[in-house]
């Protein structure tokens, strides 16, 4: 959460954007911020935020581009996550007046439900305007490390296809989709959404995101690594308590009738026990491979095996005899 409070505070904080680029960026945040409302029939224009910075910028640019003052007023919530701090900028007497100057209301003063068409067919400065007025009103970025994201919860369709539709004149593939009856446009690509965050404005908080981002997939990496070397530390484990069995057996079953090579191979095992075939094969008087050495343990165990199946019939042979 830190770190997008970090890119929120670093797009409010952009102050050298053209009037056009200023009005598309006040007109998304509303927009995407909460919108017009209807009261006493009078339009009053409200957006919330959950970015001070924000808040301040909207106020601020209300005043200083369409000459109106507006309230902030701070809104606590009571959430299951607990308690909630959002920010609202409110327009009550000159509130059809912005709603018409932002393009909010169209000329027959009816709502406009995406993006006003200035805005969307505008200039290149003015469609990154309006994605950042739109990701500091709703905006959202996953921790570095997790499954990468950027995403913009929308007002409704249109203004979901308006923002998809903007994000294409810079090159990018957004994805609307709805989420639990919301509308979302959403990034997943990392690169893409380092590039977005570059566009928008916000290039230390994306040098940031990017940095950790890196360090949180090589910490996974090794973790993966160590989860992999530990179970094949495991497996070489049970393999070779498995094989200690198999000697000792073998040894029960051919006495002193054992060729020396395959005995000091199969008492190797024994007396190492946790040793893998490499280390064994170090330990032999002289030095051999793990493949020799893996080698003569499988002789050893075959022959045992060869002479307990000929100890079986021969059993079986004097048994019939009997009968």
């Amino acid at each position: 959460m830190a770190l997008l409070d970090d890119v929120k505070s670093e797009l409010a904080a952009i102050d050298n954007e053209l009037p056009a680029a200023k009005k598309a960026q006040s007109a998304a945040m509303i927009r995407f911020g909460g919108g017009l409302h209807i009261i006493q029939r009078h339009i009053v224009v409200e957006a919330q935020f959950d970015s001070l910075p924000a808040a301040q910028w909207l106020q601020n640019t209300i005043k200083d581009v369409y000459g109106h003052d507006s309230d902030l007023i701070q809104v606590n919530r009571q959430t299951p996550a607990g308690n909630v701090i959002r920010y609202s900028v409110r327009v009550l007497r000159a509130g059809g007046a912005l709603a018409l100057q932002t393009g909010l209301l169209d000329r027959r003063k009816h709502p406009v439900r995406g993006l006003p068409a200035d805005i969307v067919s505008g200039n290149i400065a003015q469609v990154k305007a309006a994605w950042r007025g739109a990701f500091l009103a709703h905006g959202e970025l996953s921790d570095p490390g997790k499954a990468s994201y950027l995403e913009i919860v929308c007002p409704g369709s249109e203004a979901a296809l308006a923002l998809v539709g903007a994000a294409r004149r810079l090159g990018i593939n957004a994805k609307a989709r709805q989420v639990r009856s919301s509308e979302r446009v959403t990034l997943r690509d990392p690169d893409v959404i380092e590039r977005m965050l570059n566009l928008m404005g916000a290039p230390k908080s994306s040098r940031e995101w990017t940095g950790k981002r890196s360090d949180g997939e090589s910490r996974g990496k090794a973790n993966r690594l160590a989860n992999f070397d530990d179970a094949n530390m495991r497996r070489s484990a049970k393999a070779a308590v498995e094989a200690s069995a198999k000697v000792t057996k073998a040894f029960q079953i051919l006495g002193e009738d054992i060729p020396e090579n395959l005995r000091a191979a199969g008492q190797l095992r024994l007396d190492h026990r946790d040793a893998s075939l490499e280390e064994l094969g170090r330990l032999a008087d002289p030095p051999v491979t793990k493949d020799a050495i893996a080698g003569r343990i499988r002789r050893l165990l075959q022959l045992a095996a060869k002479v307990e199946k000929q100890q079986a019939e021969g059993l079986n042979t004097t048994q019939d005899q009997k009968d």
